[in-house]
């Protein structure tokens, strides 16, 4: 109770005490001066006066009740009929499109930026939008259009049991008694169309569908499998769907109770029983038997009934999860984009360093050990590689760093394998001290590039090596960097930019170059 509300009930009720008080000082006097004539007069007085007291009290008390719960159910109904979106995932929501700016920031793509920009925008234009958005969604056969009509109650798009009807998502404004938000339901293209354009259709159905507040996915049978697996995906992201059969008035009555059934049981693990609707948007016309042709009305009402329902009760907390579903998913993009940028980025300071060490070798041939700590795990090449995805470190913790990954690489036999892979690939007829340089120096160049994936998906997870730990990751990458198709591009550059550095003028040289391109396309 409010401080001022409080105040008056004082007042009010003081100034009826004191004004109490005073009358029964007065009516005393009166009753002692009639008792002595009529004492049973003078009780019926007292006890009138005593009512009479109680009454008003208990009107100034009513009264005031009253009119402060009038205000209260006034308020109450006038926040229902503006009910704000639950604020605690509005900020989630805000602080998701906040980082994403921060991100969107890191994008080097220009064109990519700007699309970003532009849908975090809307996404913002919509914590504060007032409809309610639902996206009717299904194939091209399913009466999507015709379950539009039928809840516009007017011809709002070409009815047509061809597929493909509607080639673009069109909006329409719809009121549901009830329901105070404003109701904008989207004709969607059909999915699983054949052709090029059928395609993109169904892409652009998709889209609609994952933005929407509010699903209703149409089909006309038994659920496919083609049908399950886009339902069983918007479901995974969280997108809140009406499973709607349609076109029942094709059926007999015990049919339509076993597709009926049978689609609540595909799909209990997504959409509860009582979201599974049976309907006929567009019932065919029925002859009778005078030959008489009747237009039977829409049996929509199921359908419109459980909308009701559900926007009543869930109608705020689905804007609210849509919009935070939303910036969540552009924030997800985002990342990806940003972290294909740095792996990019990455990839171009290993090849840097790969080669820079396989020259040194080349030059200055090494054990295998030292080879190892040189050149295939370079201490700067771990420092640029994290300043890349945001890690700062110093000279002396990247060298910790690379020893680290370089006694993994010796522990499990990565050297050793990789050197037997190497000068398998790297035989031909040269000098036998060019065969111990060449296999050293691209052996150096491939461990680095080993070591240098290692780290990209170190510092990828905010420098945690998984649960795995170093052992797995780096076996990971060894087993990518053995494949034979890795392998021989891999040492077609190694033939560029070591091997003809070592053999002298490319020119003088180029009978045992080509002999030992011959002998690499036949060991593949």
């Amino acid at each position: 109770m409010s401080f001022a509300r409080l105040l008056t009930l004082f007042v009010g009720l003081s100034l009826i005490l004191g004004l109490g008080i005073w009358l029964i000082t007065s009516l005393y006097r009166l009753y002692l001066q009639i008792s002595f004539t009529s004492p049973f007069l003078a009780n019926f007085l007292l006890l009138f006066l005593v009512i009479l007291l109680g009454l008003l009290i208990f009107a100034f008390i009513y009264y005031f009740n009253f009119y402060n719960n009038k205000k209260s159910r006034t308020k109450v109904r006038r926040n229902r009929l503006v009910k704000k979106i639950p604020e605690e995932k509005t900020q989630a929501a805000a602080e998701n499109l906040k980082a994403l700016k921060k991100q969107v920031g890191q994008i080097q793509d220009r064109i990519a930026q700007e699309a970003f920009l532009k849908r975090s925008e809307e996404i913002e234009a919509n914590l504060a939008r007032g409809e309610i958005k639902i996206v009717v969604f299904g194939t091209g056969s399913a009466g999507k259009t015709s379950l539009v009509n039928s809840l516009m109650g007017e011809i709002v798009g070409e009815v047509n049991p061809t597929m493909g009807t509607t080639k673009e998502g069109e909006t329409y404004s719809l009121k549901l008694k009830g329901i105070a938000r404003e109701i904008l339901i989207t004709d969607t293209p059909g999915i699983l169309e054949a052709g090029i354009a059928g395609t993109e259709r169904g892409e652009l159905a998709r889209q609609l569908a994952t933005e929407a507040d509010l699903l209703l996915f149409v089909v006309d049978n038994d659920l496919l499998q083609s049908e399950y697996e886009p339902l069983k995906t918007l479901a995974e992201i969280g997108k809140r769907s009406l499973l709607v059969f349609n076109k029942i008035d094709l059926y007999a009555d015990e049919d339509q109770e076993v597709i009926l059934k049978q689609l609540k049981e595909r799909v209990t693990k997504l959409i509860p029983a009582a979201d599974v609707i049976a309907i006929a948007a567009n019932p065919q016309p029925v002859q009778l038997a005078s030959g008489e042709i009747i237009e039977p009305e829409p049996e929509i009402i199921p359908l419109i009934k459980r909308l009701v329902a559900v926007l009543r009760a869930e109608g705020e907390d689905l804007i609210a999860d849509n919009i935070l579903l939303q910036s969540q998913r552009l924030g997800d993009q985002a990342r990806k984009i940003i972290d294909r940028q740095r792996k990019r980025q990455a990839e171009r300071v290993i090849d840097r360093y790969q080669w820079i060490g396989a020259g040194v070798i080349a030059m200055t041939p090494l054990p295998v050990v030292d080879l190892l700590a040189t050149a295939a795990v370079n201490a700067q090449m771990v420092v640029e590689i994290g300043r890349i995805y945001g890690c700062e470190l110093n000279s002396d913790r990247g060298r910790d760093l690379a020893l680290s990954l370089g006694k993994t690489l010796v522990s499990l036999g990565v050297v050793k394998g990789a050197v037997e892979i190497l000068a398998k690939a790297l035989q031909f007829h040269v000098a036998t001290y060019i065969v111990g340089k060449v296999i050293q120096a691209v052996s150096a160049a491939y461990l680095t590039r080993i070591a240098g994936k290692s780290f990209i998906e170190y510092f990828r997870h905010d420098q945690d090596w998984g649960d795995g730990g170093i052992t797995e990751v780096v076996q990971r990458q060894f087993q990518l960097s053995r494949r034979d198709e890795f392998v021989k591009s891999f040492v077609k550059d190694a033939i560029a930019k070591v091997v003809q550095p070592l053999t002298g003028n490319w020119e003088e040289q180029e009978p045992e170059t080509l002999e030992l391109e011959a002998r690499l396309e036949d060991d593949w």
